[in-house]
């Protein structure tokens, strides 16, 4: 499960072709509404495996601060730009404007000391059958527009319709569902295509819930409203914030609604306690750091090692007003890589994608320009209990008994590694093994360039990026292959060309991310999926079709018990890594932050949250006295 509150815009997410939508906005009977909710079991909240944490009726979620400050203001970084303040066509159409999700609830909200774990938010209590083949969510009565007008069935009806119908992310995470309908005067019930999938009750209770009425309407101009375009019109929504002001392009800052509908509900107690949040926006990273430097942001999160080790060394880091705090990463995996694009018959051979790994001297580089920092990536769920290592066993090995003689045996033989490099006698070894691999795919050196046997082609890849600090690392890695008699160019291009180059699958290698939750599910379809591979705006960015790893997939999503989620999720790990879709890059373990000294926190934060910055923590006057006025 990847989705979740405030998370939608930087998920990963997924994409299927959908099918059909049957919304219906049924009418209904008393007699019938009544029979109905007398067979059901009602909940404050749902878990993918295990018992609730928080009983029905609690005051408010262990982690946070009851009795937090409201008030004060929160400046906060983006990268690139913004034309856009419609989720519906996030990822398809314009540029997504940073913390825009926070003006909507969703249905439920997700606890952040419990794994897979959500309550009743737009919804007081939801319910499903045995079979998980449905379910339904009952609104409260209290939830409002910031137009006074309540939350309906209908709105929620006509957000997943939209989401389904105009985002080839979600109409992928949606996939499954084929049926939302109005049930009771307060109810929504979503139907699935068919029982056993645990986790779609709660991947419907994270819709974004949009308002029907403003959507349907028209602008101060006249004009009609377009649920699948760009807008910069300021939306309404139902949230703890709403816009307050912008600069297309270069800022946006959100208000706290003083008369929030669910202010009190449990599940916000203690959080959204900044009565402004400002993002500003930076074209590139160094320009940040030096905004932050001189007090025009006050939190960064830092992804640079280099930066992480040269860049703060200044006053107000030596004299305590700025503090450096790094977080443990407890609650999500990664996968960063470089990534192939296997639509392309050059990289269609695992060999020859294994021989680039050979040719990648990861601890050359991560001694030289990253300061040793990081470690290599070996697992797709790297970080996470999830992560398979050495031989098969148990349950793991019996569900890869399914795909025997479909996947290399490898699989089965031998523990996936990287080659380790680091110095040249590895270097050499490392690169004979290249050239064999690359041989046996079909390559042959001519004139000192890899050339394939059967068309005479040299071999060309372009490394693509939009953040020119890609370049360093690119440009690192071109020698060795050079060596190998790969020509290598890399190309940096704005923001919106690189991600319209995607969308058309117009790239030969890119540095890719995948974030992995503890409990992995239907998201993977999307990551790994056939059907997502040539849906453009998936995260299927590889390409890949194939039946084995279809087959892993489905065993994570229809695991019965968390011990068989873990198994599962390993055998799909492992035929993912010995078909040498990516070449593997490195990690750190930890979240590096930078923050003026003026807000205060809960102790402990939340343990699956991060640093929970800024949604637990709250303005501090005193701290800010000491600190200084802002620039």
């Amino acid at each position: 499960m990847r989705f979740t509150r405030r998370s939608i815009l930087h998920s990963g997410a997924l994409a299927f072709a959908a099918p059909a939508l049957n919304t219906v906005s049924a009418a209904f009977s008393p007699v019938h509404a009544q029979a109905q909710a007398a067979e059901k079991t009602w909940r404050h909240g749902l878990s993918l495996f295990g018992d609730l944490k928080y009983p029905a009726g609690f005051k408010h979620f262990e982690y946070v601060n009851p009795n937090a400050p409201k008030g004060g203001a929160v400046r906060l970084l983006a990268i690139g730009t913004f034309d856009n303040f419609n989720l519906v066509v996030a990822g398809v159409k314009g540029s997504i404007a940073a913390g825009i999700d926070q003006i909507y609830d969703t249905l439920m909200a997700p606890a952040l000391d419990e794994v897979s774990t959500e309550y009743g938010l737009l919804a007081e209590s939801c319910s499903h059958p045995d079979d998980f083949s449905s379910v339904t969510y009952r609104l409260r009565a209290e939830a409002k527009w910031h137009d006074g007008k309540p939350v309906t069935p209908d709105d929620v009806i006509f957000s997943f319709a939209a989401f389904k119908k105009h985002s080839p992310q979600l109409s992928a995470y949606y996939r499954h569902v084929v049926k939302a309908e109005k049930t009771a005067e307060r109810d929504v019930t979503f139907t699935f295509d068919g029982p056993g999938n645990r986790e779609l009750p709660q991947i419907v209770g994270q819709l974004n819930v949009l308002p029907k009425h403003w959507w349907e309407g028209s602008d101060a101009s006249g004009k009609k409203r377009d649920i699948a375009a760009t807008t910069l019109e300021k939306p309404l929504g139902c949230g703890a914030y709403r816009v307050k002001d912008f600069v297309p392009g270069r800022s946006i800052v959100y208000e706290r609604v003083p008369d929030y509908w669910g202010a009190k509900t449990n599940v916000n107690i203690g959080r959204d306690n900044f009565n402004e949040q400002r993002y500003e926006y930076f074209r590139e990273t160094i320009a940040a750091i030096e905004a932050f430097k001189t007090d025009q942001l006050d939190w960064r999160t830092e992804n640079s090692a280099k930066s992480w080790a040269t860049a703060y060394d200044f006053h107000a880091v030596k004299d305590k007003r700025v503090l450096l705090e790094e977080f443990d990463i407890r609650s999500s995996g990664i996968m960063q890589a470089f990534a192939f694009n296997i639509r392309r018959d050059k990289f269609k051979d695992a060999r020859a994608r294994r021989a680039f790994n050979f040719a990648f001297d990861f601890e050359e580089m991560n001694k030289q320009i990253f300061f040793g920092q990081y470690k290599r990536v070996k697992s797709y769920f790297e970080g996470l209990e999830l992560a398979s290592s050495g031989l098969p066993e148990g349950q793991e090995l019996a569900i890869l008994e399914a795909v025997r003689g479909k996947v290399p045996d490898e699989v089965f033989t031998t523990p996936y590694t990287n080659p380790v490099g680091g110095s040249p006698e590895n270097t050499r070894n490392n690169l004979r093994e290249a050239i064999r691999l690359m041989k046996d795919a079909g390559y042959e050196i001519r004139d000192r360039k890899l050339v394939d046997v059967k068309s005479g082609e040299p071999l060309k890849v372009e490394f693509l990026a939009s953040d020119p600090n890609s370049e360093r690392f690119f440009l690192f890695y071109k020698p060795s292959l050079e060596r190998l008699g790969i020509e290598v160019t890399v190309r940096t291009v704005d923001e919106a060309q690189y991600e319209n180059r995607l969308r058309q699958w117009d790239f030969d290698v890119i540095t890719a991310f995948w974030g992995e939750s503890l409990s992995p599910g239907n998201e993977q379809r999307g990551f790994w999926g056939a059907q997502a591979a040539d849906q453009p705006g998936s995260r299927n960015l590889v390409g890949i079709k194939n039946e084995a790893v279809d087959a892993m997939i489905e065993r994570v999503i229809f695991a019965k018990s968390r011990a068989e989620l873990v198994a599962a999720t390993k055998a799909l790990d492992r035929v993912l890594l010995w078909h040498h879709y990516v070449v593997p890059q490195w990690t750190y373990g930890k979240v590096r932050s930078a923050r003026w000294d003026r807000f205060g926190r809960p102790d402990p934060l939340p343990k699956y949250g991060l640093s929970a910055f800024p949604t637990v923590w709250w303005w501090d006057a005193d701290k800010a006295a000491k600190t200084g006025s802002r620039s």
